[in-house]
């Protein structure tokens, strides 16, 4: 296997990012369709997992929808059809940073796990079937995506990043804001997810809810995103202040907008009982809150950029410089002693 995987011209560095962002992309869009599914009330277009229909006594079970099952079949199955597309680009992507050269551990770390998620997160999503949507499943199915969507943030980070030590890049107090603020984001998330599940679009209409009362949940995820605002607020004033770099500024920046744009759809499609086109654009501003926070956490240290190999070959100005001199000297030694072999 490892002969298989090293035969073959090496990757170039820009060949990983790109396949990293193709990852980040193709992970974002899964979600985006996987709300798709839920909005449209598909989410048992397919009723089981992880063939389409069940053997009866008149059909054999089968992988693919048949007539009866309508547009929701076809949604739903379409979805399901994505996962091999995103299956198709972790694989690419773990096969290039395996043969990157000089080896990086922790590019391999993040394309295994990226790899690795992608069947654990079908395999959430068939028993969140095989359970009828429950809510509960579904909030987890959804916080996995995310989780996968910032391990592909970092992996397209760290593609021009070494495996070094971290050195900090701002003030140990800026760290502490932008960590809280990465923790708290993570709770925005989750809590939203428990408000979709108190609330309508279920993903089918015969599907249970979570019991909580909307209005209350619904106060405690605004509250919660007040809050995250403040400290995002209070986070780029802080690195501001204490001279942090102009990327890291420029992150915190990025995450404040995306979080009001996020709020102002969240606020709007609240007040409008809650319309299908709005709740979906509000799912993918979740996915780029969480795009953009993971930025912002990276920011905060940096590891020395890796050099390709061809450039570990070759040298430096000023070595070629040293290197000449010391050429000029050995050959004007050579020459003394053949002149005068007793010197």
């Amino acid at each position: 296997m490892s002969t298989l995987v090293d035969a073959g011209p090496r990757p170039a560095r820009t060949a990983v990012g790109r396949l990293a962002l193709a990852s980040l992309v193709a992970n974002i869009l899964i979600v985006v369709t996987g709300g798709a599914v839920r909005l449209t009330g598909s989410g048992l277009g397919c009723p089981t997992w992880p063939e389409c229909t069940d053997t009866t006594a008149d059909r054999p079970g089968s992988f693919v929808p048949h007539g009866e099952l309508g547009a929701h079949g076809v949604i739903e199955f379409g979805n399901r059809l994505l996962t091999f597309v995103l299956v198709a680009v972790a694989v690419a992507t773990l096969f290039a940073v395996w043969r990157t050269r000089p080896a990086r551990r922790s590019l391999r770390r993040l394309g295994l796990l990226l790899a690795l998620g992608i069947p654990a997160q079908a395999v959430v999503g068939g028993v969140t079937v095989l359970t009828d949507l429950n809510p509960w499943l579904v909030a987890l199915h959804l916080m996995l995506s995310m989780v996968l969507i910032s391990l592909a943030v970092v992996l397209v980070h760290r593609v021009d990043e070494g495996d070094g030590p971290a050195r900090p890049t701002m003030s140990p107090a800026a760290v502490w804001l932008v960590r809280t603020t990465f923790a708290l984001t993570w709770m925005v998330l989750y809590v939203g997810t428990v408000v979709t599940g108190s609330g309508p679009h279920a993903g089918d209409a015969d599907v249970p809810r979570n019991g909580l009362d909307p209005a209350v949940t619904s106060q405690l995820h605004a509250s919660l995103v007040f809050l995250l605002i403040g400290l995002t607020v209070g986070a780029v004033f802080a690195l501001r202040a204490t001279g942090a770099p102009r990327d890291a500024v420029m992150a915190a920046q990025v995450l404040l907008g995306v979080e009001l744009a996020q709020g102002l759809v969240g606020f709007v499609q609240y007040a409008t009982d809650l319309p299908v086109v709005l709740v979906g654009l509000h799912l993918l501003g979740a996915t780029l809150v969480v795009v953009a926070a993971t930025r912002l956490l990276l920011l905060t240290a940096t590891a020395a950029r890796p050099r390709e190999r061809d450039e570990w070959r070759k040298p430096s100005p000023s070595c070629r410089v040293a290197q000449t001199v010391v050429n000029q000297e050995v050959r004007a030694t050579r020459l003394r002693h053949s002149v005068d072999p007793w010197q």
